[in-house]
């Protein structure tokens, strides 16, 4: 009876020890590589064509590799990064001061940078026949100044990347006015605004933009976009590349990448090819502005 107690104290020892080296194994040896295994990350919802896109076509190239992308709210996915329910975020802003104090006090890897530089289009309905406004007459729609005519004003998401641009940039904190709503999606935002004559609607360039379309100029045909300028401006600009460039389209912003991966994972694998000239390329072709490529434009003459 002794030796029975004595061999499965032993063999408890022994199992317990092998359950010890084996986690510790795995935790030396992720489960994903830079070009195979499993991750979910969250997107902003402003980027949902361009990064299924890009998510196509790594895989293709790494058919072991599976991307899980959410796609939501910007605020949503900043929680997930700070509750590590998400590796990787694609949003349109870096970490706050707050964010990375908290990083730094957990000793957590973070890497963020730009990806590219992406612009929020004003769309109206096809029977609106203002087209061309000032960032100061945008300013007094979306702080609810404005006393012409009624107007809906409609967002794609209640907590989105766009409506936070808006009150910082725009608004300079004020609140949004009464007339106000949010949609469920960037793609409901086109489509009531194309089917409401007193609409006007905020939404990422992307989602407006004709993918097919080789020398950038096109518009999704449902809706107008509108040309803004600021005082400083004697001409209105609208949301094309070669604006959003040089900054003369006034509602330009950053598009980054923030990654929490304290090895060479999967998601370090995913922004190595968004910063590729691959990854880049996909982001031109929805009208962002790449910020990793080396682009020089010049003056053509067109006979």
């Amino acid at each position: 009876m002794k030796l029975r107690k004595i061999i499965s104290a032993w063999i408890a020892l022994w199992l317990a020890g092998f359950c010890w080296i084996s986690c510790n194994q795995q935790a030396k040896h992720p489960a994903d590589t830079t070009t195979s295994g499993t991750i979910h990350i969250s997107v902003d919802i402003s980027y949902e064509p361009l990064m299924d896109s890009e998510i196509k076509v790594f895989e293709t190239q790494h058919p072991q590799a599976h991307i899980i992308a959410s796609y939501k709210p910007e605020a949503d996915c900043f929680k997930d990064l700070l509750n590590d329910s998400a590796r990787l975020i694609i949003v349109t802003r870096d970490l706050n001061e707050q964010e990375q104090a908290y990083f730094r006090s957990i000793h957590e890897p973070i890497v963020s940078k730009i990806l590219a530089w992406d612009a929020i289009a004003v769309i109206v309905n096809p029977a609106n026949p203002d087209t061309n406004m000032t960032v100061d007459e945008l300013a007094k729609i979306t702080t609810g100044d404005y006393h012409g005519k009624p107007i809906q004003l409609v967002f794609d998401e209640q907590n989105s990347s766009t409506v936070r641009f808006i009150i910082d940039s725009i608004n300079h904190g004020k609140p949004l006015p009464a007339y106000a709503m949010a949609a469920h999606g960037p793609s409901e935002v086109v489509d009531y605004v194309a089917s409401t004559p007193n609409a006007i609607g905020m939404i990422g360039v992307s989602w407006i933009s004709d993918p097919y379309d080789s020398l950038g100029l096109s518009f999704l045909k449902k809706v107008r976009v509108v040309g803004l300028k600021t005082a400083n401006e004697t001409r209105y600009f609208k949301p094309y590349q070669y604006y959003i460039a040089l900054k003369s389209y006034p509602l330009t912003r950053a598009f980054y990448f923030i990654l929490r991966e304290p090895y060479y994972g999967l998601g370090t694998g995913f922004v190595n090819f968004l910063a590729s000239d691959k990854g880049q390329l996909i982001i031109a072709k929805y009208r962002l502005f790449p910020a990793l490529m080396n682009i020089v434009f010049r003056d053509a003459t067109i006979q």
